[in-house]
């Protein structure tokens, strides 16, 4: 991570975007990085989009990731993946959670959801993971850490020693979830091993 890296996090209100920006800002500032962060709440608390921008390198001027400059795009949403992968860069990576849900326009019946989301990427971006996050979390017994499995996938891509990961989980993750979390990062992380 020489050359710094711009990571944009999007999904829908509720899904822990911002708790997984954060956890992602601590490990890079832990590792002597500058970080800038922003956030963007589309009525997120309704079920609307949520989009973080978290830019990392030993020297970072502002927070705003340009279209085309995200080195890696992970979306807790397969719908916010389909919006947002015009901002990798050639070559970036895109770590999708399969889950589906339906904006309000959908839910209301004026709108309808893209089934093709999946092959729609496949043909635009080159380097794509698909990971059922929410199927892991539910798995591991609280459907709520699927962000934080995401994580663990991001982390199994990046140079970063996984002590830090592990530090920072338990600086921003609650006391009385962190076991949760450190089992759904550990799924995250070897799901890429294992796929």
């Amino acid at each position: 991570m020489k050359q710094g890296m711009n990571i944009l996090l999007v999904g829908v209100g509720g899904q822990g975007t911002i708790l997984a920006s954060k956890i992602l800002s601590h490990v890079a500032l832990a590792q002597g990085f500058d970080v800038k962060m922003s956030e963007i709440h589309g009525m997120a608390q309704r079920g609307g989009s949520v989009v973080t921008q978290v830019r990392i390198a030993e020297k970072v001027y502002g927070p705003i990731i340009e279209p085309g400059e995200a080195d890696v795009l992970v979306a807790f949403e397969k719908l916010e993946a389909y919006r947002w992968a015009h901002m990798l860069k050639p070559g970036g990576t895109l770590i999708i959670n399969d889950q589906k849900i339906e904006p309000l326009p959908v839910l209301i019946g004026t709108a309808t959801y893209p089934e093709t989301i999946f092959d729609d990427i496949q043909q635009r971006v080159e380097k794509v993971t698909i990971v059922p996050a929410l199927e892991i979390a539910t798995g591991l017994g609280n459907a709520k850490a699927s962000n934080v499995v995401l994580m663990g996938v991001l982390a199994a891509s990046m140079d970063i020693p996984r002590q830090s990961w592990d530090e920072a989980l338990e600086a921003r993750v609650p006391a009385r979830f962190l076991e949760l979390n450190r089992k759904a990062f550990q799924a995250g992380y070897d799901y890429i091993s294992r796929s």
